[in-house]
């Protein structure tokens, strides 16, 4: 079998599993987009799908993560995968699924290519299942990496086709998603995506946000506290494009990283300096 997860942190723990059980043996491969934010439409055709790469350069500049552009290559994953289900008739993908817009919205974009191999693509959607976290306590998660990989053997049980009548639905829902082309895009349950306006995380962001603060600490408390997450690029970007329409003020050289920068609210009388924000502890 093929496993296919969404998120870096399902790689480790997935392989982590494996050793555990042989059962779950077979090659991890990870789609690497965030599909529940950012442009989609006409995603499958090379004008969308360089509008969306144009967009994340813009996102990823002066990030830690600069490189990453050069390294995602959904298309070519998908074609790999096609490429050792037709060589090999007996191999499987099991698509791995937690309950949050990332993972779902992934789902749609992949199974959305996987008609014709009804009956070879399963998948795992651990949509409000319980398990058991390391202090023995009950717990409902929303990322598969929040398993522990002893309770991979539960996780795999749950593994079933996607049926003739989700390869016909799902991807008209998907369509319609795309042909909306929202900025982001949030899970209400299910499988069930609506798409928000690009200010939808604003206000965690404002939330958090006290006196002169830096970037990294903000980023940190942000994402530490909202109830849903997105990650900290498009962060990033909504502070900018926050500091452009004069909601908030941003002093530092983003040439030398995110480390450098300061942000605050307008007219707060915060000083923009480090030493403010090291006052602040």
């Amino acid at each position: 079998m093929i496993h296919i997860v969404f998120e870096q942190a399902n790689v480790a723990v997935l392989q982590q599993a494996m050793e555990l059980d042989e059962a779950l043996q077979g090659e991890v491969v990870e789609i690497k987009d965030d599909y529940a934010v950012g442009p989609l439409l006409n995603i499958y055709e090379t004008e969308g799908y360089q509008a969306r790469r144009d967009w994340w350069k813009t996102l990823l500049e002066y990030s830690p993560y600069t490189d990453s552009l050069n390294i995602v290559d959904d298309k070519l994953a998908v074609h790999q995968l096609l490429k050792a289900i037709d060589e090999q008739p007996e191999q499987e993908l099991w698509i791995w699924m937690g309950q949050n817009a990332h993972d779902v919205c992934s789902y749609y974009w992949l199974m959305s290519q996987l008609k014709e191999y009804q009956g070879r693509v399963q998948v795992l959607y651990l949509n409000n299942l319980p398990f058991i976290n390391e202090k023995g306590n009950i717990f409902y998660p929303t990322h598969l990496h929040e398993i522990q990989p002893k309770e991979f053997r539960k996780a795999m049980r749950l593994a079933r086709p996607i049926t003739l009548s989700e390869f016909e639905v799902d991807p008209d829902e998907w369509k319609k998603l795309c042909q909306e082309n929202a900025m982001v895009r949030f899970l209400e349950g299910g499988k069930k995506i609506t798409g928000k306006e690009v200010d939808f995380y604003d206000k965690d962001i404002f939330a958090n946000l006290n006196g002169a603060m830096k970037l990294g600490k903000l980023l940190n408390t942000t994402l530490g506290k909202m109830k849903v997450q997105t990650g900290d690029t498009f962060l990033v970007w909504r502070i900018r494009e926050l500091a452009a329409e004069g909601k908030l003020e941003i002093a530092g050289d983003w040439n030398k990283g995110w480390k450098e920068i300061i942000v605050k609210l307008p007219g707060t009388g915060a000083v923009v300096t480090e030493t403010a924000e090291e006052e602040q502890g």
